[in-house]
């Protein structure tokens, strides 16, 4: 059995605190050395700089540990604090428990903690759950939503201010680019048709002067440079007329009279979205349709902050979606957000998805398995069952109701969901693992807090 070796003199110290003699903690010149020795001020760090002792064993901003420290008897009832670690009793120590026993940065895997006390595990908070079994290959599977692809989406305003005095579309229907919508009876147009029709008039008016200029001209009656006027004014009332024509035009009406001009679709693709009805004025703002190509579609994936070093634009996907019974489609991802929303702590990585049928819907649900081709795992385990300490990972497996193990554990790249972890070896599928309340365990565990008396440390 791995375990933690530990000197039997520095056990009696690191436990004696936690029978309640204070005295063997106070009189042992054996002790001092850990106040004194070189090297004591580069162990400082991970102190409470408010309170001056461990913050892993700081009853003062982790309230929930004092009933555990003096249900073992380990208690200053005048200061509040884990008597083995009082700085007021105990100044010499630093705010540490009086001994360092062991030479390895993190828990030795097997080190086993056993609690005092039926009631302790309860008081710490501890709850635990069963290891699943692992998927074998590593992947990340994450949730995801189908929404309209936004290259794709058109939305219609109109191009002039007016009175809509006729509707031809409605939500749901297929239309072609160029399709009339709805008919708009615009003051602002039927004032250019009129000035249209004066400049038809005055472009015949100085195609007739030029030309009457023109030959005057060639007589010797008129000198050229009547003649240039005139081609002057001709080519400003073309101007203007052409100028008009162009007008009407980009607001799809007519060169005719009654400031009537259509609206027609941009785009072909399905309406989904109409805000219009007849005899309502709108202008250039106003909303009036929405229609959108759903033959292609995105899947917007929410990842994972802590994979988003395992993907990039490229990599394949496939999708199974809620709706539609397991049926799955493939793609690869075109783009990955480079802001995590703060809430979930998740970028969105867009795939796109060909949809020939209109089988897929804006805002359907589903998930996404993205193959990472990593080591396979043997089980899956909460979030909250992984602790870092120091530099490793471990977990707690439950061995009797206030005995646990220690496991370092090695995960496989890739979650099974946003809720599980891929355990590539140190926890076996059915295995009981804590997945809350692991402070004090892993606290215990720890080299700096050895002898703080919540626990003993199985050294057998």
């Amino acid at each position: 059995m791995r375990s933690l070796l530990i000197p039997a003199t520095l056990i009696l110290l690191a436990v004696a605190p936690g029978c309640g003699r204070q005295e063997a903690a106070k009189a042992p010149a054996a002790a001092k050395p850990a106040a004194t020795e070189p090297g004591q001020e580069d162990r400082a760090a991970g102190l409470c700089k408010e309170h001056g002792v461990l913050e892993s064993l700081c009853t003062k901003c982790n309230p929930k540990l004092a009933p555990i420290f003096q249900a073992k008897g380990d208690w200053c009832a005048e200061h509040g604090f884990p008597d083995s670690v009082c700085p007021i009793c105990h100044p010499e120590r630093g705010g540490k428990p009086g001994v360092d026993v062991s030479s390895d940065d993190a828990p030795a895997d097997g080190t086993k903690v056993i609690l005092k006390g039926r009631d302790t595990a309860r008081l710490a908070g501890i709850e635990t759950a069963r290891a699943l079994p692992g998927r074998g290959s590593a992947e990340i599977v994450a949730p995801l939503v189908i929404s309209y692809d936004a290259s794709r989406v058109a939305q219609v305003t109109a191009r002039a201010p007016g009175v809509v005095k006729r509707v031809s579309a409605d939500v749901g229907r297929w239309v072609s680019a160029g399709a009339a919508l709805a008919v708009i009876e615009s003051a602002a147009v039927s004032g250019d048709q009129s000035r249209l029709s004066a400049a038809r008039s005055r472009v015949q008016m100085t195609e007739e002067n030029y030309r009457r200029t023109a030959e005057l001209e060639k007589k010797g009656i008129l000198a050229k440079k009547e003649v240039l006027a005139a081609q002057q004014s001709l080519r400003e009332a073309v101007a203007e007329l052409e100028s008009l024509q162009a007008s009407l035009r980009g607001v799809g009406a007519s060169n005719g009279s009654g400031g009537r001009y259509t609206v027609k679709a941009p785009v072909s693709g399905v309406i989904t979205q109409r805000s219009i009805s007849l005899d309502r004025f709108v202008d250039s703002q106003t909303p009036l349709f929405e229609i959108v190509d759903t033959s292609s579609m995105w899947a917007e994936v929410a990842l994972p902050e802590a994979e988003l070093g395992s993907v990039k634009a490229g990599t394949t996907v496939v999708i199974t979606l809620d709706g539609l019974g397991g049926r799955e489609y493939r793609g690869s991802i075109a783009h990955i957000a480079p802001l995590i929303d703060p809430q979930t702590r998740t970028a969105k990585a867009r795939v796109r998805l060909a949809n020939p049928g209109g089988l897929l819907r804006a805002n359907m649900y589903g998930q996404a398995r993205i193959p990472l081709g990593g080591s396979r795992s043997s089980s899956a385990v909460p979030r909250g069952a992984v602790q870092r300490a120091k530099a490793v990972k471990l977990a707690f497996v439950r061995l009797a109701p206030n005995e646990f193990e220690a496991r370092r554990v090695q995960l496989a790249a890739g979650r099974v969901n946003g809720d599980l972890l891929e355990i590539a070896s140190g926890v076996e599928a059915g295995e009981e693992v804590v997945v809350a309340g692991s402070f004090l365990l892993k606290t215990e565990t720890l080299k700096d807090s050895i002898g703080a008396g919540c626990c003993e440390v199985d050294t057998k």
